[in-house]
């Protein structure tokens, strides 16, 4: 197995679009600059999942999660870094060049790509199966077309037909090369005690079920026989790669169209999705005859709020799946639900009636959900005061899970027509109900807080434990700033803030510096920060963010200057083109001399502006895309987290007044987080010697006088410090 080199990296992340990446899964809109929709990494009721195409990164300020597209895709798809990074690859359409991995690296990513490569062998197996041998025309492909699916819809879904053989899939895999540990773990195949291997979806029309992405995670198979002892439907197992909670069948199929179409419809079974998908209504997915759970119903509110549930009319499992349907109410999604005419099932009624006519059922027949929920349970109930009054306070819990107000109003409003209950009752039981519910959501909250495990102060193993103190009165100590032990996550904001100026702006020549000729040469945002903290011996005390800054001089000092040329060539070449271009359209739209030298002129100087530009957006952001795209988690979730900015000023802000940005700041912002970390630093050594002093016997007077000292000199180095904390003190680039 081989990894993927680091020039093929480069091109990934040259090429990598975030907002296309994250669109494949998220419903994104425009909002100023950046684009924004529903957090795919928690339980988003608003949007709060940023993305900035400028940036190339993504950011939920809610959760947390986010990063560049890699990330973004390692922890969506649960993908390792390569494994992402191969995605980006295939979707740009870029060629990977590997280089050979380690024997860790082999380990980590071999069982999980086995298990996908299986899958897929399998798919095209069914496939083939279905449309080539005699067995899969006569039996498979026959019972699709009696079922009235075209061959596109075969197509669309890879629907294929497993050969009633015992081991016929076990043979052809293993004689490719594929390991019988894959074939069993990912369910294709079984073991017997005794040592026989066996094909799981014998003789059984396949149904693969695919990831967001559009990985085969597993299969659905149905057989075609009558005999009462065989199971209508076996499904894959629960493995590495599949969990059924977090699968919906056909929303790789349709997710596109539920964000076009700001609904998606939800079903029970396979065909139920095809058929609709054939009738034209592409929107639709289906739970696979399970209750909705938690994770589905994530999936679903990445791409829309809205949500109808298709039901048969006599459907049994109607009331069981009432609680999948709460799960959608609790995250603030519009539900309607559907009952088809009687004898009816999304599939037959789709393939009986034109796409525009289902569309329009739909439209005049679907009904809110709480509405749908009282009249299906008091039809039990309405001879029964004691099951009555139990469905009225079930009813009542669930519009306490509505967390916007107004709906929760509306709702009890209707209810109260409905069961016949004053309206001030529900309101006042709904009331108690939401109160609840918070009460509890907040004690878990605060029981979870109270286990995570809190950072202690005690020092790293790097740093050095002071001196003990010796029996006579030690030599006073020149004050130091260097690292002070124990105080990490007191230092944390500041050496964090630093840290976040490197990563945005690390290779940006804000300042100027005279060298020893006296020439001026540029100083970027990295050289100042690095040259100031050697100079007074500052190291940082968070390992992560020291290894990170360790990581940014090291990119800096061995791949800039290199890219940077590069870049110098791309805008080279892109500006002569520009200017011939211009040139051509100049003389052809001139009427004189004068007035071509001047246009001249100005084509001239609009290209040096751009080039100039170009440069210096590319020192700007060089080092966060490869920061936020390293292979090492700690660096690429710092930086991600260092990067992404949440508060946007508007256009309509920006219209009127101008608003200096950060890196028009950068010459007060520099200079001012490292007087602020030097301040902090200071201040941990005052509290040390403070300790040291309340321990110091009464008798030791000396000690204690060199003590107090200490404690002199490190304030008036604090005041130095505060004379400058806010001040420019040096001049900025111009």
């Amino acid at each position: 197995m081989r990894k993927i080199s680091n020039a093929t990296v480069q091109r990934i992340l040259e090429a990598s679009d975030i907002v296309e990446v994250v669109s494949d899964f998220v419903s994104l809109k425009r909002r100023g600059a950046n684009w924004v929709g529903l957090c795919p990494f928690h339980n988003d009721r608003s949007p709060s999942f940023y993305v900035s195409k400028a940036k190339g990164l993504c950011k939920c300020f809610s959760c947390g999660e986010g990063g560049s597209a890699v990330n973004f895709i390692m922890k969506l798809e649960q993908l390792t870094y390569y494994e992402a990074l191969k995605y980006l690859g295939r979707k740009y359409n870029i060629d990977v060049e590997e280089r050979e991995l380690t024997d860790e690296e082999r380990r980590a990513e071999t069982a999980r790509e086995n298990m996908m490569a299986v899958n897929d062998f399998a798919m095209r197996f069914f496939e083939k199966t279905m449309l080539e041998s005699d067995e899969g025309r006569d039996i498979g492909l026959s019972y699709f077309r009696y079922r009235g699916i075209s061959d596109q819809m075969i197509g669309r879904f890879h629907l294929g037909f497993a050969p009633e053989e015992r081991d016929a899939l076990y043979r052809k895999a293993t004689g490719r090369g594929y390991s019988e540990e894959y074939l069993i773990s990912t369910g294709l195949c079984n073991k017997t005690e005794d040592g026989k291997i066996y094909d799981r979806f014998r003789g059984r029309v396949i149904y693969p079920i695919l990831s967001l992405s559009g990985k085969v995670v597993a299969f659905g198979g149905r057989t075609l026989r009558k005999e009462k002892n065989i199971a209508k439907y076996v499904n894959s197992p629960e493995s590495e790669i599949y969990s059924k909670r977090r699968e919906l069948y056909g929303l790789y199929q349709a997710k596109q169209a539920i964000s076009k179409a700001g609904k998606c419809i939800i079903v029970e079974g396979y065909m139920d999705v095809i058929s609709m998908h054939q009738a034209g209504l592409c929107n639709v997915v289906a739970s696979s005859g399970t209750a909705l759970t938690v994770e589905q119903v994530r999936l679903i509110k990445r791409f829309t709020n809205n949500v109808t549930l298709i039901y048969d009319a006599d459907a049994a499992g109607i009331k069981a799946s009432l609680r999948g349907i709460e799960l959608l109410l609790q995250d603030g999604m519009d539900i309607k639900v559907l009952l088809l005419p009687e004898g009816e099932d999304p599939d037959s009624f789709s393939q009986n009636h034109s796409s525009t006519e289902v569309e329009k059922f739909i439209a005049d027949n679907e009904t809110d959900f709480i509405t749908f929920m009282a009249r299906i349970l008091m039809k039990d109930a309405s001879d029964d005061p004691a099951m009555r009054a139990r469905v009225i306070t079930r009813i009542v819990k669930t519009i306490a899970l509505i967390p916007n107000e107004i709906t929760r109003s509306v709702y009890i409003q209707e209810c109260s027509r409905i069961l016949f209950i004053a309206e001030d009752v529900l309101q006042r039981e709904v009331g108690k109900s939401f109160n609840e519910l918070a009460l509890k959501s907040r004690e878990e909250k605060l029981r979870a807080e109270s286990l995570t495990t809190v950072p202690g102060n005690a020092p790293d193993g790097t740093q050095t434990p002071q001196d003990e103190a010796a029996e006579t009165p030690p030599e006073q100590p020149q004050p130091s700033l260097s690292r002070p032990t124990g105080h990490a996550s007191e230092l944390r904001p500041f050496e964090m803030a630093l840290m976040q100026l490197v990563a945005r702006y690390g290779n940006y020549a804000f300042a100027e510096g005279v060298d020893e000729d006296g020439n001026a040469v540029p100083i970027t945002v990295l050289e100042y920060i690095t040259d100031d903290m050697a100079a007074d011996s500052i190291t940082l005390s968070n390992p992560d963010l020291d290894l990170f800054f360790r990581e940014a001089r090291q990119l800096s000092r061995l791949t800039y200057a290199d890219d940077l040329r590069h870049e110098e060539e791309r805008l080279t070449k892109v500006r002569a083109e520009e200017f011939a271009k211009g040139v051509e359209e100049i003389r052809a739209k001139a009427t004189d001399v004068g007035s071509i030298s001047a246009m001249e002129k100005s084509l001239t100087e609009r290209l040096d502006a751009a080039y100039t530009k170009g440069l210096e957006d590319f020192s700007v952001s060089y080092l966060s895309k490869l920061l936020c795209f390293s292979a090492d988690d700690t660096i690429r979730n710092l930086s991600t987290e260092m990067v992404v900015e949440k508060h946007i000023l508007s256009k309509m802000h920006t219209k009127y007044a101008h608003v200096d940005t950060e890196q028009e700041l950068l010459g007060d912002l520099v200079p001012r987080a490292l007087h602020e970390l030097k301040d902090a630093i200071l201040w941990t050594r005052i509290k040390e010697i403070r300790a040291e002093l309340s321990t110091c016997a009464s008798s030791d007077y000396d000690r204690a006088l060199s003590l107090m000292a200490r404690i002199r000199d490190l304030e008036t180095m604090r005041s130095g410090l505060a004379k400058l904390i806010g001040d420019r003190v040096i001049a900025p680039k111009k």
